[in-house]
């Protein structure tokens, strides 16, 4: 191994610890009785009943549906490797990772561009496949291939990819579980690497559209990122199963659960036995946004493209910041969906001060306001009908 990122450049290898838990909490019992609710669940009342009145429970909780996630519907996020090879050249345009797991072990590269002004250590946003959203001449951006870590071409991508050579055809991780792995190991590099320049207390996660639901998982699942961005990612991401089942039986053509299953392996496959039924599921996407909480969130939407299941995305992103505004923290969250536009087409005159403004508190430091939940349709949520909890104050 030390022969090969040697011909890359500066090497280095790592043991790599398991990251450090704030406290201990009650794991998932092992039987669970799953019962139908129509509504959205309540993120406030754990499996056992117990309703959450601190931010101490609220943390047990989360871990909580943390696990709810990765047994139902993502599949197993994997530990730490035993060790990682971390290899970056002199001009610092990229940045090579060799985990070892067991007698296996993979190599990628990550693209990194620098930015253009401020001063090193500097923010960076990693996205999916390709920035589809402006950054800063001040924040670095970093490309992550991760189509090659775990392929997402159809359902015959499943067990296939990087992540898959390492851990095994049979892993149960979805392709966003294992994206969101492979970012982990990016975030353990850049904390060994301070040469290459870059701040791993300030990294933003994004992508658009299917990447867009990886960004959303990569948030949720991975605690040193800073700032999440999924940009139109639908169901799957931003989208509440129940509420794009709710469209769809409206007569209106969104993406659901029945559907996403049968196309490709962003769920895992144990995800499969809820497609006709996720008013089964113990929790929905409101929750997967408050996991990210009290990070940065900001969701961008395009209000037109009906697929996405726009009202769903509303709904659901509208219920899963009362878990902010339960931790004292609203404004860490924003919701931007303006339409007129193609899909994964930013519109730079209209959202960029949305962004932006994400960008200057999470990534910069600066204090301003990022009082931003809107979207241009006027499309509402009838909270009598879709959230029959209460929103206890935790701080």
């Amino acid at each position: 191994m030390r022969s090969l990122l040697a011909l890359l450049g500066a090497s280095f290898v790592y043991a790599i610890r398991e990251q450090s838990t704030p406290q201990r909490c009650p794991p998932l019992p092992r039987d669970i009785a799953l019962r139908s609710e129509p509504a959205l669940p309540d993120p406030f009342t754990t499996l056992h009943g117990q309703h959450v009145r601190s931010k101490a429970q609220w943390s047990c909780r989360a871990q909580e549906l943390s696990a709810l996630f990765q047994k139902y519907e993502l599949g197993a996020l994997s530990g730490p490797p035993s060790s990682l090879g971390i290899s970056l050249p002199n001009d610092g345009s990229s940045l090579t990772m060799m985990p070892i797991v067991g007698d296996r072990a993979i190599t990628y590269t990550v693209n990194i561009t620098l930015p253009t002004s401020g001063r090193a250590p500097f923010p960076a946003v990693i996205a999916f496949g390709a920035p589809s959203i402006p950054v800063p001449s001040n924040i670095a951006t970093i490309v992550f291939d991760n189509s090659e870590f775990a392929q997402q071409d159809s359902l015959a991508s499943r067990g296939k990819g990087l992540f898959y050579d390492l851990h095994g055809p049979n892993a149960t991780a979805s392709a966003l579980t294992a994206w969101a792995w492979g970012v982990g190991r990016i975030i353990d590099a850049l904390e060994k690497t301070p040469q290459a320049h870059i701040n791993p207390r300030r990294l933003a996660i994004t992508g658009c559209s299917r990447n867009g639901k990886g960004a959303l998982v990569t948030g949720a699942l991975e605690p040193r990122i800073a700032l999440t961005i999924p940009q139109e990612s639908g169901s799957g991401g931003a989208a509440c199963w129940r509420l794009s089942d709710y469209q769809l039986v409206h007569n209106e053509s969104t993406q659901t659960a029945s559907e996403i299953v049968d196309e490709n392996v962003w769920e895992s496959v144990e995800f499969r036995k809820f497609a006709n039924s996720t008013d089964l599921l113990p929790f929905d996407h409101h929750e997967l946004a408050g996991l990210v909480a009290p990070r940065g969130l900001i969701v961008i939407d395009n209000s037109d493209y009906l697929w996405l299941g726009p009202w769903s995305s509303w709904g659901c992103m509208s219920a899963g910041r009362l878990i902010y505004e339960a931790l004292g923290v609203e404004s860490n969250m924003g919701y931007s969906s303006v339409g007129n536009h193609i899909h994964c087409q930013f519109p730079v005159d209209r959202q960029t001060p949305d962004l932006y403004a994400f960008y200057d508190r999470f990534l910069l430091d600066k204090h301003v306001a990022t009082d931003v939940f809107y979207n241009s349709v006027n499309l509402t949520l009838d909270y009598t009908r879709w959230v029959k909890w209460r929103v206890p104050r935790l701080y």
